[in-house]
């Protein structure tokens, strides 16, 4: 099912995945800033051909009124008011616009285009210059496009007498904005589609990691946890894939630990029944047994029927602690009395290899504890330490306060455990030694369980080992919890 999903990913949803949508959205971002500098470098444009056209006006404009100014109140008969007129012609033509000379009243004097001559004009902007401004305005038609009005006061003594109204298309302008504009699309174009192409060609590169990453997770969904993904690079694909490679590896330990606990716990149980199998057929068969037959053999049972209560206990606390269903119940503890009762209790188990097994009490200490699940975490390390510690072997048990926690200390002179597995032995289902383990018992899980129930008790466990010399835990219980 899996194939399937990553083979329809690659093929017919390409053009959802990440790596598409990250390169449109990269073009959409190209083209809405492209847009942004086309319509800025536009505007800019405009504003530069216009502002160039003003400048330029306002210069001819200026000599214009300071070349008729003498000739406005002259009669129209006159050799002076014919002589304007040819220099209005003339500027007009010069300027490729219409030049309108009038008077203080607003009526034209004279006109390039000799259409308007005697007519009285009522423009703002002519009303303006009237009253002293220099002005300068757009304008947009419909028929002729867009045009620039520009009027300037004729001034004789400090006095207005007459206003040069200058009329000129800016379609030239407008002209050649358009054909830069054209070309500025062009070149957006072609950018686009040169950035498309490197876009989608970078994005089928980069996308390679994920690639492979999706083929690791496809096999290792089928049970392969061996994939390692090897990639060249200095980014965050390499990290991506040193921490796939990590998980991948964790996997494959946890699925190798979950098969050996399988068969472990399957040894665990099939081993009590085969035996209570046994003993109860040999009670059944035997119609002549005695009374002390009997009671030896109901012996037996038991213990092989305590063992499985064992087996099962530890399984359900596992999962009461997955769950975090395991609450604790603090109550003043004699930690003393507590760790004694325990020493009681599993010494027939050491003197049994004839192991010396000592508890040495430096501090009386007592503090908050779930006195029964303390109890059990103390057991299985203590239970451990007297499995794996050779006959004759001797384990000391010391007990003091070590700023403000209160410490216990399990020391043994067993086997030891290799530097390389310390940091492994809190795992569930983890074994230094299977063989061993298997003919010890046990299920890996009672390192993991003390561990767990030492840190819902806000404390801290830590071992320190030497190969062949033993081994040593320290309990640390917070005093004031």
């Amino acid at each position: 099912m899996m194939r399937n999903f990553s083979t329809n990913i690659n093929e017919n949803n390409k053009f959802i995945s990440i790596r598409w949508k990250l390169v449109a959205t990269y073009l959409l971002l190209i083209l809405f800033f492209i847009g942004i500098l086309n319509v800025f470098i536009m505007s800019t444009l405009e504003n530069t051909y216009e502002g160039n056209k003003k400048v330029e006006l306002l210069s001819e404009a200026n000599i214009i009124s300071n070349s008729v100014k003498y000739f406005i109140d002259v009669p129209e008969k006159d050799y002076s008011f014919a002589l304007m007129s040819n220099q209005v012609t003339s500027y007009g033509e010069s300027l490729n616009s219409r030049v309108l000379i009038l008077n203080r009243k607003g009526r034209v004097l004279r006109d390039s285009n000799r259409l308007l001559e005697q007519k009285l004009l009522k423009h703002d902007e002519i009303k303006l210059a009237l009253e002293g401004s220099t002005t300068v305005t757009t304008h947009a038609f419909k028929d002729i496009g867009k045009v620039m009005y520009l009027a300037v006061p004729i001034r004789l003594d400090n006095k207005v007498i007459g206003v040069t109204f200058i009329s000129t298309s800016l379609n030239d302008i407008q002209k050649n904005i358009d054909q830069v504009k054209k070309l500025m699309n062009i070149i957006s174009l072609i950018g686009i589609v040169f950035i498309s192409v490197i876009g989608f060609g970078l994005a089928d590169y980069f996308s390679i990691p994920i690639n492979h990453m999706i083929v690791a997770i496809d096999k290792m969904s089928q049970g392969d946890f061996s994939q390692k993904i090897t990639l060249k690079t200095n980014d965050e694909f390499k990290l991506l894939g040193s921490a796939f490679n990590s998980m991948a590896t964790k996997l494959g330990e946890v699925d190798s630990q979950r098969k050996d606990f399988v068969a472990n716990v399957s040894h665990e149980l099939r081993t009590p029944l085969s035996s209570i199998k046994l003993l109860s057929n040999a009670l059944i068969q035997d119609e002549n047994a005695d009374m002390g037959l009997y009671r030896e053999f109901l012996t037996d049972i038991d213990g092989e029927i305590e063992r499985l209560n064992n087996i099962i206990t530890d399984l359900l606390l596992l999962v009461d602690l997955d769950q975090k269903k395991l609450d604790i119940k603090l109550k003043p503890t004699y930690l003393n009395f507590l760790v004694g009762k325990i020493i009681k209790r599993l010494k027939p188990l050491a003197e049994e290899k004839n192991m010396k097994l000592t508890f040495i009490e430096k501090d009386k200490l007592q503090l908050q504890l779930d006195s029964d699940k303390i109890q059990q975490a103390i057991i299985n390390i203590l239970h451990n330490a007297i499995k794996y510690t050779q006959e004759e072997g001797s384990i000391v048990v010391e007990l003091y306060n070590d700023n403000d926690y209160a410490c216990i200390k399990i020391q043994d002179n067993g086997s030891g455990i290799e530097e390389k597995q310390l940091e492994s032995i809190f795992e569930r289902f983890y074994r230094v030694d299977r063989a061993r383990s298997r003919k010890t018992g046990g299920t890996g899980l009672g390192l993991s369980i003390s561990k767990q129930i030492i840190n819902l008790h806000q404390g801290e466990i830590k071992v320190e080992s030497i190969l062949e010399k033993g081994t040593t835990f320290y309990i640390l219980l917070p005093m004031n919890s």
